[in-house]
């Protein structure tokens, strides 16, 4: 934070008095967070200490310092403990869409972030929610500097990846593979999203879009890389076979189609952290670059 010239001493002594109240009450946070993109990036800018609650359950294993007994364990993604919460004495609480049927309740215990990634520019949602964190817990040069040094990666990439595979990008759930427009690879990356054929259509259900796909449906499309972000087996489910979907690519005519399984707590549970889209774009980058291969 740059301070406006204060011309006399008094003036200045009250200033930076401000500033340190300031600097302390923000010190002084107690963070309970379902995000788990949020504990990633406090977690990066070395803000460990101000969290009291997390979804133990959840944990992807690059935070799973965070089961220790220092922390509180608030209950499931979809199923809060709100006693546990209200024990852990937040003064924040971090949530997304998926505790959106919790929102009063989780008001009365404290006040609330909504730390989702919203709007049409998933990277400007990104930058957005990295310095909100930040200003609220006074690591403002922090965040500024770790942003900086996250896109100096992201142009390197891009332009690591500027004649990438043809690449697609699909979600596992239950046996069945739907399309995902990932934004990290098409957005952030700037890798070409593949054309759907006539053959694949799009299914309604509620207000969220859904594309199955097929083998033989990925085999019209005729990617070169198959990336599949398990939802089965981040949420603790039968995991993908790898081997049988290459199979079934093969049997269908998609024998070229090299399957990528990536980290699948990573992608489903923990991205839009400092941390995680770090990340997903080394794996992204590693699948995709022969080189890195």
């Amino acid at each position: 934070m740059k301070l406006p010239t204060i011309t006399t001493a008094v003036a200045t002594t009250a200033a930076v008095t401000l500033l340190c109240s300031a600097v302390s009450a923000n010190a002084d946070q107690r963070i309970a967070t379902f995000d788990l993109g949020s504990l990633d990036t406090l977690d990066a800018l070395g803000l460990s200490e101000q969290v009291v609650g997390v979804p133990k359950a959840s944990l992807p294993t690059y935070l799973d310092q965070y089961a220790e007994e220092t922390y509180t364990d608030i209950g499931g993604l979809r199923s809060p403990d709100m006693d546990a919460i209200s024990e852990s004495e937040p003064s924040l609480i971090l949530y997304t869409g998926r505790q959106g049927d919790w929102e009063t309740e989780l008001g009365e215990i404290a006040p609330l972030l909504n730390t989702s990634l919203q709007g049409d520019d998933y990277l400007a949602a990104f930058d957005a929610n990295v310095r909100e964190l930040a200003s609220r817990l006074g690591a403002d040069s922090d965040a500024e500097e770790a942003l900086e040094i996250l896109h100096a990666e992201i142009e390197s990439q891009r332009e690591a990846l500027s004649n990438a595979p043809r690449t697609l990008v699909v979600t596992h759930n239950g046996g069945n593979l739907m399309l995902n427009q990932h934004p990290v690879v098409h957005e952030v990356l700037e890798i070409d999203a593949l054309e759907m054929p006539d053959s694949v259509t799009s299914e309604k259900r509620g207000e969220r879009t859904f594309t199955p796909l097929s083998a033989d449906a990925i085999s019209e499309i005729n990617p070169d890389v198959v990336l599949v972000v398990d939802r089965s087996a981040a949420i603790g489910d039968e995991p993908a076979d790898a081997d049988a979907l290459t199979q079934a690519l093969s049997d269908a005519g998609a024998e070229k189609a090299q399957v990528v399984m990536l980290t699948p707590a990573l992608w489903y549970l923990s991205g839009g952290g400092l941390q995680s889209l770090r990340l997903q774009i080394e794996e992204v980058s590693s699948a995709l670059t022969p080189s890195a291969n």
